[in-house]
């Protein structure tokens, strides 16, 4: 059988490869997009509650993680927040900013899908889902494959599978796979905007399921302001999310309980509210409230208690230290961090320096943003370098 000929073949049709594919095609290219699910574009269907998170205002080179921090920043700078947020408006699809510079539709994630299908028609792109490719071979400057009963061949090859992250939707570590083939490195993946479980002396926080709260979380120099929220494994919530790309097995994880209270409001309370409990003066939900008033042994009146002890419950309120004892893994990891180092790629085009024609996007890359649309914008950003390139 003779292999059908492109210009481009790029495996996986995700946010970062849909990118690629509309922007290769519509600058005359022959494109074969590939996918073994059954659909295209499903880890976008479910982002965002089924609304589409797909970017965020502030992204920055420095609000993204990788071995080389300065990678990101030239297919950042050639396509914006404000480059994708024209195109949404120029499908007439409704949006509105959530919190901290989160993008959302109005309506559904479908339109997102459905606007990038439109670009890809424009480019005329062939469009393939539902078999896993096969046999991906590189010789006489031509990538070639099988896809079910069908054979291509292409002077170009774009990864674009993502990570492993959310299995259940398919992920797999394919990219990582066919790298090492071709002789990239890939920096160690793991999971990232990931629950962090608890044990140990922190095990009795997971009575108190459900509760969230507004804190300040820190691990390592990271620290992040947004809601923690206690579950029957042990941490989560957007504050947590964020420091899970960060921790590392065996440090701390040091959340801030009362980030807005002035210095010295424990002190205050004592005295302008002598007869009050800890956990009453706690501006807290109730079980949280109670259950650290517990934990720093405080019972009785606040005027009972000497300055020094109430001076150092605000200090450990203020850094209250959890030792996770792991994370809940690429099932619930909504990302992933590491992969195919950036040390092999360039910057400007997202192909490989040693493999001439060979390019990887999106996720698949040791690139990874914060929680909030940063890493969709990662992917428009970077499969839509490499589909100028192509």
């Amino acid at each position: 059988m003779t292999a059908a000929r492109y210009d481009a073949i790029v495996l996986g049709a995700g946010a970062a490869g849909l990118m690629c594919a509309a922007a290769a095609g519509q600058r005359g290219k022959r494109v074969l997009l590939l996918d073994h699910a059954d659909e295209v574009g499903k880890k976008i269907l479910i982002s965002g509650g089924g609304r589409c998170n797909f970017t965020n205002i502030h992204a920055r080179p420095e609000t993204y993680i990788s071995a080389n921090p300065h990678f990101a920043k030239s297919a950042l700078a050639r396509y914006t927040p404000a480059d994708f947020i024209a195109l949404v408006r120029a499908y007439g699809i409704a949006f509105h900013e959530k919190t901290l510079g989160q993008l959302f539709c109005d309506g559904s994630a479908k339109q997102i899908v459905a606007m990038l299908l439109a670009e890809c028609a424009k480019g005329g792109v062939d469009i393939r889902c539902g078999e896993v490719v096969r046999q991906i071979d590189h010789a006489d400057g031509l990538f070639r494959g099988t896809f079910a009963n069908f054979q291509f061949a292409a002077p170009n090859l774009v990864i674009a599978t993502g990570g492993p992250s959310i299995p259940k939707m398919g992920a797999t570590g394919f990219a990582y796979d066919l790298a090492r083939r071709f002789g990239l490195k890939v920096v160690e993946p793991r999971p990232a905007l990931v629950p962090l479980t608890l044990g140990g002396d922190d095990v009795l926080f997971r009575d108190l399921s459900g509760v969230a709260t507004p804190v300040e979380a820190r691990a390592g120099k990271a620290a992040f302001r947004e809601a923690a929220l206690f579950t029957h494994k042990g941490l989560s919530g957007p504050a947590i999310l964020q420091v899970s790309s960060y921790w590392r097995p065996g440090e701390s994880v040091t959340i801030d309980f009362l980030p807005d209270a002035p210095q010295g409001w424990l002190l205050e309370a004592k005295r302008a509210r002598p007869r009050a409990t800890l956990a009453s003066a706690l501006a807290l939900p109730d079980r949280l409230a109670q259950t650290l008033a517990d934990r720093l042994a405080l019972p009785g009146e606040l005027g009972a208690q000497t300055d020094r002890r109430l001076a150092d419950a605000e200090a450990r309120l203020r850094r209250w230290i959890f030792r996770p004892n792991g994370t809940e893994g690429f099932a619930k990891a909504e990302v992933t961090v590491g992969g195919i180092s950036t040390a092999n790629l360039s910057s400007q085009t997202m192909m490989a320096k040693s493999v001439p024609g060979l390019y990887a996007v999106g996720e698949a890359v040791d690139v990874t943003g914060w929680l909030g649309g940063y890493n969709f914008q990662w992917a428009w950003a970077s499969g839509h370098a490499a589909g100028r390139a192509l």
